[in-house]
């Protein structure tokens, strides 16, 4: 029997949300993930 899983897509995020991103830890003083919960994605998503 043949499993047929299909690969999941990486979400891509917009210029505009990597900067917003970046700003919260650079200049804001938000950790990583005091970040990700701000913008509403996961940890990861912004390591």
């Amino acid at each position: 029997m043949r499993c047929s899983m299909s690969k999941r897509q990486r979400r891509t995020f917009s210029t505009e949300f990597k900067i917003d991103a970046a700003s919260l830890v650079l200049d804001q003083g938000y950790s990583i993930p005091e970040a990700a919960n701000s913008m509403g994605v996961g940890e990861t998503a912004l390591r």
